[in-house]
C-alpha cells in the first residue's frame, strides 16, 4: 500500500526546509548574506507550504494515522512526536520575529533569536520527516 499523497508532500516540504536551513547556515557562516537571505526565504516558504498542506490534510481527511509499532519503536515514535509537535508550534512566532528583525536590518536581535531558533527549526524539519517515515514507510516493529 502506498502512503497518502499529502503526507508524502508534507515530508518533502519538511526535508526541503531542512536543506534550505542548512544551506542558509553555511551561507551566513561564509558571510554571503544574499545567498543566506535566498535560502531562508526558501526555508520559510517550504515551512509555510507545509503548514497549509498539513492543516488541509487534517481538516479534510477521515480519521488520523495511528502508529502501529510496538515496543521500543513505539516509545521512540512518541518521544520524537512529543518533542516535534510542541516545538513546531513554539517556533512559529520566533520565525516571524527573526524575519522581521532581518528585514529591518536589526541583525543583533535577529542573531540573538536565531542562535537557538536555527537548530530548533532544523530539528523540527528532520523529526517531521522521521514521523512520516515511521508512520508510512518503515515497517512497524
Amino acid at each position: 500500500m502506498h502512503p497518502p499523497v499529502l503526507p508524502t508532500i508534507n515530508a518533502s516540504l519538511n526535508a526541503s526546509a531542512g536543506i534550505f536551513l542548512i544551506l542558509g547556515g553555511i551561507a551566513i557562516r561564509n558571510k554571503d548574506r544574499v545567498r543566506h537571505r535566498i535560502m531562508m526565504i526558501c526555508a520559510f516558504a517550504s515551512s509555510a507550504l507545509f503548514l497549509c498542506a498539513y492543516l488541509y490534510y487534517h481538516l479534510t481527511s477521515r480519521g488520523i494515522s495511528h502508529y502501529q509499532g510496538r515496543g521500543l519503536s513505539r516509545a521512540i515514535y512518541f518521544i520524537v512526536l512529543g518533542t516535534h509537535t510542541p516545538l513546531a508550534v513554539l517556533i512559529v512566532p520566533f520565525i516571524i520575529m527573526a524575519i522581521r528583525h532581518a528585514l529591518r536590518g536589526e541583525f543583533e536581535q535577529h542573531t540573538r533569536i536565531t542562535r537557538w531558533l536555527y537548530p530548533t527549526w532544523i530539528y523540527v524539519s528532520v523529526t517531521g520527516v522521521v514521523v512520516y517515515l515511521m508512520l508510512y514507510i518503515l515497517p512497524a516493529g
